[in-house]
């Protein structure tokens, strides 16, 4: 282990590297003055040089395998995990999701790892109708049980707190909403209501709706989101040890809403009620397609707005990018790399 002066430059150990928030953030990693050493593991073959990076040593590995985990951390001072699947069944994300993230945690803290930094989710506070207005780091991370997503996000939360009990391992740990900008997935995530558009002429009454992949309900929820680019600063402000440890909220400023990225889209958006999600993600969960989605659906009618006062104020930590400029962004790299069903 590198010894923990102001001299020392970082052996900094990265998880899902090659994801939409890895890869920007190896290129930053790379600029952070104090930085040394960079190991970046993911599942897939992976070219370092396709996508900028220079100094970073690139290996293959699984973290649901604890070998390639314990090869990863060992002598490392900070471990940063971003493995973690978005998409998918509560079954088919759980191996990677929580048995892998778990092998990274204990890992780390066996390996005396200075810092874990981990990226959880807005989602971790749970979908619950109680919700102050603006939530901040205080509110506790309660997951919603029927939502596989935020579930496994708030276990997380606590098996990280239990892994470094008792060590010297500090813990950053940062919740952003959906994630934008260039090479970013947040469109995926709209996937539900254009099937649930697909879907809701069949009901009455609400079968006047045109059945067209290029319309979104709307029910009214603001939501927020953050650029990939000011996610990977504050993973690296983390990486440094700026501020204190702990938990921090990340969104950009401004909120948005379905209307928003009909518009950003060049679609039409639909305004209903928000007595009628729990009947689409009824009959969503009746359709052949993509029958996990219905646990999406599900959160829509809990709006949760997060403060970033917290960052801003020990991290020093200011989003560049505000909501509607990273929305623009997402929709044209999205359609630049031919995101199915943009149009």
């Amino acid at each position: 282990m590198t010894p923990g002066n102001s001299a020392t430059r970082l052996t900094v150990a990265v998880t899902g590297a090659t994801g939409e928030i890895g890869r920007p953030f190896i290129r930053q990693l790379e600029r952070t003055p104090g930085v040394g050493s960079i190991r970046a593991m993911a599942r897939w073959p992976f070219d370092p040089g396709e996508h900028g990076w220079t100094r970073a040593e690139f290996t293959r590995g699984d973290v649901t395998s604890r070998d390639d985990v314990n090869n990863l951390v060992a002598g490392a001072d900070v471990v940063v995990h971003l493995a973690f699947l978005i998409l998918g069944s509560r079954n088919a994300t759980r191996t990677t999701n929580l048995a892998g993230s778990r092998n990274v945690f204990e890992a780390a803290a066996v390996a005396g790892c200075r810092r874990i930094v981990y990226t959880s989710s807005i989602a971790a506070y749970g979908f619950h109708p109680d919700h102050p207005p603006r939530v901040t780091e205080e509110t506790p991370p309660a997951g919603t049980e029927h939502f596989y997503y935020s579930a496994q996000k708030a276990e997380l939360e606590a098996a990280l707190r239990a892994a470094v009990q008792g060590t010297g391992t500090q813990t950053y740990v940062f919740r952003p909403p959906f994630v934008g900008g260039p090479d970013a997935h947040a469109l995926m995530l709209i996937q539900p209501h254009v099937q649930m558009a697909s879907a809701l002429p069949a009901w009455s009454p609400l079968g006047w709706l045109p059945r067209t992949a290029h319309v979104l309900p709307d029910f009214g929820v603001p939501l927020q989101i953050v650029h990939v680019e000011d996610v990977a600063a504050a993973l690296c402000t983390a990486v440094t040890g700026a501020g204190r440890a702990g938990v921090y909220n990340l969104a950009a400023p401004g909120q948005l809403t379905m209307s928003d990225v009909a518009a950003a889209l060049g679609w039409r958006a639909v305004r209903l009620p928000r007595s009628a999600i729990s009947t689409a993600a009824a009959i969503h969960r009746r359709l052949p397609w993509a029958p996990s989605m219905s646990d999406w659906i599900q959160t829509l009618p809990v709006p949760i707005i997060m403060s970033t006062d917290k960052a801003e104020r020990e991290l020093g930590w200011r989003a560049t990018h505000d909501a509607h400029t990273t929305l623009r962004q997402t929709v044209a790299s999205a359609r630049a790399t031919g995101l199915r069903g943009l149009g």
